[in-house]
């Protein structure tokens, strides 16, 4: 079992110096990972200062060597899937291959969508998850992709370097349980992230849920699905409980 730490992108997170101090700290106190959350827009911490996920990792990524990194989560149909793609190979090699990506539909959704224009009908922006997130593998291969969607197209396009972690960096899918349909989408990738609507932040989940949960994981698993870089898990949001350290 690993542990990790798990902080906002705005507040005093937003600076990439704070971000880097947290994930050097994180990796001598020897934790397992660092996620950052991906928010463009949050009305809740509206007037705090806001930092792009991506700057603020590859701060992360320049001050360790070990631990894992990510966003927790990135919601794919927010973002241009060439775009996306190019952020998270460039990250996956500057941080050595350590980089998970956590997806999801992300929100709040009239914040993050519908302020600046966007759709925001969740069955469409479900859809868009979907297409993105198969299309992000294919653009991750580093060969040749023709790609004709209902919502996105690509023509003749290769785009380099691929990710160092082959066959693309693990794939993990966020939703709130007992909502079956993020599980089922996580089932098909490498990973499962969960929030619980009985245990939201700071709270634990019940034991007998977090069963129900893997159970439910493990039953619609896909074989060869995904991007079978790892194996598929489901595992709970990053909690703030270290791990022992080693003794000397």
């Amino acid at each position: 079992m690993g542990f990790s730490v798990n902080v906002p992108d705005f507040g005093d997170f937003a600076a990439p110096r704070n971000v880097a101090t947290a994930a050097a700290a994180a990796e001598q106190a020897v934790w397992d990972g660092l996620f950052v959350w991906d928010h463009v827009l949050h009305r809740q911490f509206q007037g705090r200062p806001f930092g792009d996920p991506w700057m603020l990792l590859t701060a992360a990524a320049l001050a360790t060597s070990r631990i894992r990194l990510g966003t927790m989560l990135t919601p794919v149909p927010r973002y241009r899937p060439q775009q996306l793609a190019r952020q998270v190979a460039t990250l996956d090699h500057l941080s050595g291959g350590r980089v998970i990506f956590a997806a999801g539909l992300g929100g709040p959704v009239e914040d993050e969508y519908r302020s600046f224009g966007d759709e925001a009908e969740p069955r469409l922006l479900a859809e868009r998850l979907d297409e993105g997130l198969e299309l992000l593998r294919h653009l991750w291969s580093g060969e040749q992709v023709n790609h004709r969607g209902r919502h996105y197209e690509d023509r003749d396009v290769t785009l380099l370097p691929a990710p160092v972690q082959r066959p693309c960096p693990p794939v993990w899918i966020g939703g709130f349980w007992p909502r079956r349909p993020p599980m089922r989408r996580a089932a098909r990738w490498d990973g499962a992230v969960p929030l619980f609507e009985t245990a939201r932040h700071g709270h634990v989940p019940d034991l007998a849920e977090v069963r129900d949960l893997v159970g439910y994981v493990r039953k619609h698993r896909t074989a060869g699905a995904g991007c079978p870089s790892s194996s598929c898990s489901a595992v709970p949001r990053p909690r703030t409980r270290p791990r022992p350290r080693p003794r000397t």
